[in-house]
């Protein structure tokens, strides 16, 4: 069946076509997606404002003409950060539904590191051993750690690149006293949460989801997308702590032009790399590899596995 997946992140709506059915690999069809950034139209009282909800709307349709036009069968339509802590999101929800006819479920931070980590592991199989899983999105990081499909433990930290670039680092390139008031805030609030991972044992392999990652990873020297999903990348602590300044002591403008950094994505670099360098030296990470599958997948995946087989369904299953 061709399912699609629309994802509204506090960075961008995405909405992506596979082809997928019980047992399979889900194989990309289409993505189409649109940059909206909810997480900075967000007004002083946390609200997403009038003109922020009607750009969400007419996003959405956008993405449901997609869908449709792509051949779905169906539409697994799901919200994170900007919208689960958006003081009005009871009214913006409703606001979707009657405009689009569709419900957003809106995920909790723990449901998202759940099935990020899913996603990871069914990427890498359990020959991984123990994970440890890493991911930066626009509003929150999610850390998640497991021998299993299902974590051991799984946390959402508010520590999102577009988050913390809005709320710390306004100037352009960003003031040194605000970069390192907001590294001693990343890591103060990781290191909460660090003894209940490390409990559990020392991972046998960290991997990191999402695009922040994939783009430290590629000014770090990582294989460009192109070179397709099997190849793998890496990043090192030690290529990271060099990076950071480098990072700091530039404009948007310079960023977006280091190879594989998105223009749009060019302003939270830095505070992305600052959570990245505190996550990894907090867990005491000297590499990780970036998995190409996260989220979006990982709700795919929980999707086909609730499907019947073609031996259940020959059964009357």
């Amino acid at each position: 069946m061709r399912l699609g997946v629309l994802d509204v992140g506090s960075n961008t709506v995405h909405l992506l076509v596979v082809d997928a059915h019980p047992g399979a690999r889900p194989l990309p069809a289409h993505s189409h997606k649109a940059e909206l950034r909810l997480a900075e139209l967000l007004d002083e009282d946390g609200a997403i404002g009038p003109e922020g909800v009607d750009r969400l709307v007419a996003t959405v349709a956008d993405a449901l003409q997609a869908a449709e036009d792509k051949g779905c069968e169906d539409v697994l339509p799901f919200a994170t950060s900007a919208v689960r802590e958006a003081s009005n999101a009871d009214q913006v929800l409703v606001r979707v539904r009657e405009a689009t006819g569709i419900d957003l479920a809106v995920l909790s931070g723990a449901e998202e590191a759940r099935l990020t980590f899913l996603a990871a592991r069914r990427w890498f199989g359990w020959s991984s051993g123990r994970l440890l899983v890493l991911d930066i999105g626009g509003g929150s990081l999610e850390i998640a750690y497991g021998m299993d499909e299902e974590p051991d433990a799984a946390v959402s930290l508010p520590l999102g690149a577009g988050r913390l670039t809005a709320g710390w680092l306004p100037g352009d390139p960003p003031d040194p006293a605000e970069v390192k008031a907001l590294r001693r805030h990343v890591r103060a609030r990781i290191a909460r949460s660090v003894g209940e991972f490390t409990r559990l044992g020392r991972p046998d392999h960290v991997v990191a989801t999402s695009k922040t990652f994939k783009q430290l990873a590629r000014i770090a020297g990582a294989a460009r997308s192109t070179e397709g999903l099997y190849v793998q990348r890496v990043l090192t602590r030690k290529s990271l702590e060099e990076w950071v300044p480098k990072l700091a002591a530039m404009t948007t403008e310079q960023r977006g032009g280091l190879p594989g950094v998105s223009e749009g994505r060019a302003a939270q670099l830095l505070a992305g790399a600052l959570v990245a360098e505190g996550a990894m030296d907090l867990f005491g990470v000297e590499e990780l590899e970036i998995c190409p599958w996260a989220l979006r997948e990982g709700v795919i995946l929980r999707r086909l596995d609730h499907l019947p087989t073609k031996e259940q369904a020959a059964l009357g299953g």
